[in-house]
């Protein structure tokens, strides 16, 4: 496994900082870059908000493919281990994900049972959590890793954060409270969505209780401005691109839009995603879902695949550079084209080209509705993939995080 410095900053942290800067530092635009590079040099996402349950939808995924992913908060990648796949390469440029993402895996190799993880990974205010760490994880994760964890952040170790709630924390978490509090200043509980029965009473709390606070002056200022949105890890080119959507560039329509099909299209009962952000945990015993990997009737099978899957500190296209031509099956993206620019996407599909055998696919969101590879790459690159343009269209509507404007399926011609 790829070593990493458990503490390095955005400045520290080279692979992150060129993934993010595109401007010179003293414009707006660079001001802008740079102060999203620095609050996502932190762990951003305790869970991925990439519905893994689509994925292997549009993958179609069997037991000989080898996956290549962005990391992330590690959930998508457990889920796909459920379908014992050959191997996956799970790659990431920010050392925290990197430790969780070896966390997570260390978990369902070595902690006794079913219910040892989910009290680990899933139950808030736990104290036992960081115990478990002690007896069962510590001594078996990598020096850098248990670095990590076994480290202090405002006088505490990080580990701990399992003692209470590690979904409150991150850039992510903290964003989604910031929102529980500003909506109870306007006297709307957001937890209470998780008393709901029905989508028709889903439907009518978010129309007469979450909907009216986008109105809201103070709400509409906020969203006005880029910085505002960096807690859910949208940097400066997503914010555009959403904005564009709206006919007066304001983004509060588009975020009505998005937080109304996650609250009112899936019922609450099948939607860990909407309890995440309603409520700010799992739900717990017969209230609601957990996520894919952390049910009971995967936990065998992905236990015994833990070892197939390898984690590297990397970007996707250095990564594939160093991997044989026609070696890999799939590629999960997440969104992370959307902040790539011409240069960087044809590099990162040439590498995908080169190592993709045939039928090879590759899946990934974008924050607008149209794919942000048409009319970029080259020629050469683009007519050796099929857009699935149709199925594409009919995953979107799907997708229970329901953060993004569209779900993009390619595939290698044969």
């Amino acid at each position: 496994m790829t070593e990493f410095a458990p503490d390095a900053g955005f400045r520290k942290n080279r692979k992150l900082k060129d993934a993010l800067l595109r401007h010179k530092a003293f414009s707006k635009e660079g001001l802008s870059e740079r102060l999203f590079g620095l609050l996502f040099s932190g762990l951003v996402y305790p869970q991925i908000w990439e519905d893994p349950d689509l994925d292997m939808q549009a993958m179609e995924l069997q037991p000989h493919h080898r996956i290549v992913t962005i990391g992330s908060g590690g959930c998508n990648m457990l889920a796909y281990l459920s379908k014992a796949p050959a191997s996956i390469d799970v790659v990431d440029l920010n050392p925290h994900h990197i430790a969780l993402n070896r966390l997570k895996l260390a978990a369902f190799k070595h902690l006794p049972g079913h219910a040892d993880l989910v009290r680990f990974l899933a139950m808030p205010n736990e104290a036992s959590n960081s115990r478990a760490f002690d007896h069962y994880l510590s001594p078996v994760l990598d020096d850098a890793t248990r670095s990590y964890w076994n480290g202090r952040k405002f006088g505490r170790r990080r580990v701990t954060v399992f003692d209470r709630n590690i979904y409150e924390t991150g850039l992510l978490g903290r964003f989604i409270g910031a929102a529980h509090l500003l909506a109870r200043l306007h006297g709307v509980d957001l937890k209470q969505m998780t008393k709901t029965q029905s989508l028709e009473e889903q439907r009518a709390f978010f129309d007469q209780q979450v909907a009216p606070l986008f109105e809201k002056p103070v709400v509409r200022w906020i969203t006005g401005r880029k910085s505002s949105l960096f807690g859910l890890g949208i940097p400066p080119q997503q914010y555009d691109e959403l904005a564009s959507l709206a006919a007066d560039h304001s983004i509060a329509p588009v975020l009505r839009h998005r937080l109304e099909k996650l609250a009112c299209h899936f019922p609450m009962r099948d939607n860990y995603f909407a309890w995440q952000a309603f409520a700010r945990r799992y739900a717990a015993g017969d209230e609601g879902p957990l996520p894919t990997y952390l049910k009971p009737e995967h936990h065998e099978v992905i236990r015994a695949n833990v070892d197939r899957v390898t984690v590297h500190h990397a970007n996707f296209t250095e990564l594939l550079a160093g991997e044989p031509a026609a070696s890999r099956d799939r590629y999960i993206l997440l969104d992370a084209q959307d902040w790539m620019t011409d240069e960087q996407l044809n590099g990162l599909w040439a590498e995908i080209s080169r190592t993709a055998r045939p039928g090879a696919r590759v899946i990934f969101r974008t924050a607008a509705e149209k794919s942000i590879i048409e009319g970029r790459l080259s020629p050469a690159i683009r007519d050796q993939w099929d857009y699935f343009e149709d199925k594409s269209r009919d995953m979107t509507a799907l997708d229970r995080s329901a953060i993004y404007g569209g779900f993009h399926i390619y595939g290698k011609k044969a």
